[in-house]
């Protein structure tokens, strides 16, 4: 199969080329775009309390929601608001709704409360608008971000001359920041990625065409992807959206780049031995075609298994980087060898060093070692992976996504000034649902409320508000943290909720919603889903192994380096992050990220690694040898795509944002330790030791023609284990 598309990609390359710049051309221009959301509410399923709240909420209260926005009115350079002022910001609060026009989130601003006096902070230095969702609206779509870029223009202009300074926070205002972060963040991670790729190929191929050539083949399949996701989208519904652009750059430079140094390397070295450019590409993609398309199978299938996640957030993004990564891959067995063969010696163009063998002497040197001594390289990388796997123990979720906004935001800095003035749940209150089969008498929604207001973590509980037919009633919950942190996750999780159920009288039944209430499911979620994701895709994982090494014992013990370098990298994670950074928690989407990159990713490098061992072990040597040999030659590509991989994950830590500094260095560090330790030093050492048992029930590593290695090695194959061992 490898060999006939190397034979089409070397007699067609003008085609292979023409196809994909038409399908590239043809995507562009019909598909339609990736858009942003930011409702948590509908990335869980229905059967979580929260979301049966915001249903009966929507079902009974139509008209009532949780504030879209609020806004800070305070004096320039502070002090406490005259009665002019309040009725300044008053007017400004009442123009601003009908300047926005109809067709906008913002329908009305609220500055007094229920009793119609201001909502002024107890210093009289805030006083607080509050900027309800139009019927309809959701808030988390990108019309809402744009008008809340409005608002803060028109703002702007009707404070001019007034004395007052207004801010904005709230879901729509951060949302607009967060986007607004989120494209600084693809721009900077853009440019980090390409430049790093750049001077990494430079230095390795001292090439100008082969560092140019990830930028315009990536460049393509990203056009392909993001055209096909967002097919993908409207066919299945599966709700990927624009926020997951940066991580898709990083993965698609970082493998794409990963599977053409696969190629390059075995075609390189085939021209070395004197073959033509098309020979050579017929050659190269027949050893690193299979490797090449076993690795990227393997990344698929993990990203696929995130199909049986129970939240959306990973239903949409699974398959969004399964398509990604697939596109790539045909890219790497089709694009990749027709342009090689289109440029022919030119590719290495200025270099000429490409004519030379590189001695590999450091690289021989280590080889041999670990062929002499495999359970002394085993059983150093294996401690180091299992000392930082125990600290994975101590990983502490966190749902606190405001965290990851740049202090220096409107949003960021606003919320901050409410929370010194007002509680800091006031900013969100927590809706909680009473609903019976028959009418709620006045009494027993008067002690439903006097029993909730004596959880722990309730501030206040204002009066309960009846629907229509009186069969539901809606009571809003302050709490005394920020509504968005852990802690008020925790609150809801454990006592608020615990309260609320026990104190619904006989007959009714209550319901805590609101985002805290969300939180709280989705961690449930999570739990449930680590223990469905993670196994599903080790076993398909296990099986693509299976089958490309044609063993049972082999596969296992590699899933097992995969696994312990997944603990390790979180454990790494929580050293850097919560025992030095000292922070409280790390994202709870973490775990699932180092899963997709690291677990799928670092397979691929195991896949390179024990395919040459297996190929040299072909070639009639013993384990270790085979295993010193393979190191020789895989080693610099896995060394060379390890630090492009890792360098490419480690340029999200220039965003700017928390989440993904913390993200970019679990990846980064991820990638290094799946290249560096488990792929170039603790797989190879275990396969020496287990020897030719490693390959059973099959004789994957047999010399064609011989059932197995217990007979009389090749001629010459003694003399070549020797001059490996020796480092030659």
């Amino acid at each position: 199969m490898f060999s006939a598309l190397g034979r089409l990609a070397s007699r067609r390359p003008w085609f292979v080329i023409a196809a994909w710049v038409v399908l590239a051309v043809a995507v562009v221009s019909l598909a339609p775009a990736l858009e942003t959301t930011q409702e948590e509410s509908e990335f869980l399923p229905d059967h979580y309390e929260s979301i049966q709240a915001v249903e009966l909420q929507e079902e009974k209260f139509p008209g009532a929601t949780t504030p879209a926005a609020l806004l800070l009115f305070q004096r320039e350079g502070g002090g406490q608001l005259s009665q002019e002022d309040l009725a300044t910001a008053t007017g400004i609060a009442e123009e601003l709704g009908p300047r926005l026009g109809e067709e906008t989130f913002v329908q009305q601003v609220v500055t007094a409360g229920p009793d119609g006096e201001p909502n002024l902070s107890e210093d009289g230095e805030l006083l607080l608008g509050i900027v309800g969702l139009a019927e309809g609206a959701t808030g988390f779509d990108p019309t809402a971000f744009e008008d809340a870029e409005e608002m803060r223009e028109q703002i702007t202009e009707l404070t001019e001359g007034s004395g007052l300074e207004v801010t904005t926070t709230g879901s729509v205002p951060q949302g607009l920041d967060s986007q607004d972060s989120s494209e600084q963040a693809l721009a900077i991670v853009g440019i980090a990625t390409v430049v790093l790729i750049v001077l990494l190929l430079a230095i390795i191929f001292r090439s100008v065409i082969i560092c140019l050539m990830p930028i315009v083949v990536v460049t393509i399949v990203s056009m392909v992807a993001t055209g096909l996701i967002g097919w993908a989208n409207e066919v299945f519904d599966l709700k990927a959206d624009s926020s997951i652009e940066t991580i898709l750059v990083v993965v698609l430079y970082g493998i794409g780049t990963d599977y053409i140094l696969f190629f390059l390397f075995r075609y390189r070295e085939r021209l070395r031995q004197g073959a033509d450019t098309r020979a050579a590409v017929v050659h190269a993609l027949e050893r690193a075609g299979e490797a090449i398309a076993s690795a990227g199978g393997a990344v698929i299938v993990a990203f696929l298994a995130l199909l049986l996640s129970s939240l959306g957030v990973f239903k949409a993004i699974g398959p969004a980087l399964a398509i990604a990564v697939a596109v790539t891959l045909l890219a790497a067995l089709t694009l990749v060898p027709a342009v090689v063969t289109v440029l022919g010696r030119a590719l290495f163009w200025p270099s000429k060093k490409w004519r030379e063998e590189p001695e590999a002497a450091r690289f021989a040197r280590v080889g041999a070692g670990m062929g002499r001594r495999p359970g002394l390289y085993a059983a150093v990388s294996g401690a180091v992976l299992a000392v930082l796997a125990v600290f994975a123990l101590g990983f502490n979720p966190s749902f606190d996504f405001n965290s990851s906004l740049p202090d220096d935001v409107e949003s960021t800095e606003a919320l901050e000034t409410f929370q010194e003035h007002f509680a800091a749940g006031a900013s969100e209150p927590v809706p909680v649902l009473l609903r019976s089969e028959g009418r709620l008498s006045p009494d027993a929604l008067e002690q439903f409320r006097t029993d909730l207001e004596g959880a722990e973590g309730v501030d206040q509980v204002y009066p309960g508000t009846p629907s229509e037919d009186g069969t539901t009633a809606q009571f809003m919950v302050v709490l005394d943290s920020d509504p968005v942190s852990d802690q008020a996750l925790q609150d809801v999780k454990g006592p608020i909720r615990d309260q609320a159920h026990a104190a619904a009288p006989a007959g009714t039944e209550a319901l805590v919603g609101g985002t805290p209430g969300i939180f709280a499911d989705l961690q449930d979620a999570m739990a449930r889903d680590y223990k469905v994701v993670f196994p599903v895709a080790a076993l398909v994982i296990l099986l693509i192994l299976a089958l490309l090494l044609r063993s049972l014992v082999a596969p296992l013990y590699l899933m097992a380096a995969v696994g312990l370098s997944f603990a390790a990298t979180l454990g790494a994670t929580v050293i850097v992050f919560q025992h030095l950074g000292g922070e409280s928690g790390l994202i709870f989407m973490l775990p699932i990220y180092i899963y997709l990159f690291v677990t799928a990713l670092g397979t691929d490098y195991n896949i390179l690694m024990i395919a040459r061992l297996r190929e040299e072990a072909r070639e009639g040597r013993d384990p270790r040898a085979a295993a010193a040999e393979a190191f020789k030659h895989a080693g610099p590509t896995i060394a060379a795509a390890g630090v492009i991989l890792a360098g490419t994950f480690a340029s999200l830590m220039l965003s700017g944002n928390s989440l993904m500094t913390s993200m970019g260095f679990a990846l980064s560090f991820g990638i290094f330790i799946a290249a560096f330790v488990m792929s170039m030093f603790f797989t190879p050492a275990l396969t020496a030791l287990i020897g030719h048992a490693a390959w059973w029930p099959g004789h994957g590593d047999a010399k064609p023609g011989h059932d197995h290695h217990d007979g009389p090695a090749a001629p010459g194959a003694a003399d070549r284990g020797a001059e490996v061992s020796a480092g030659t």
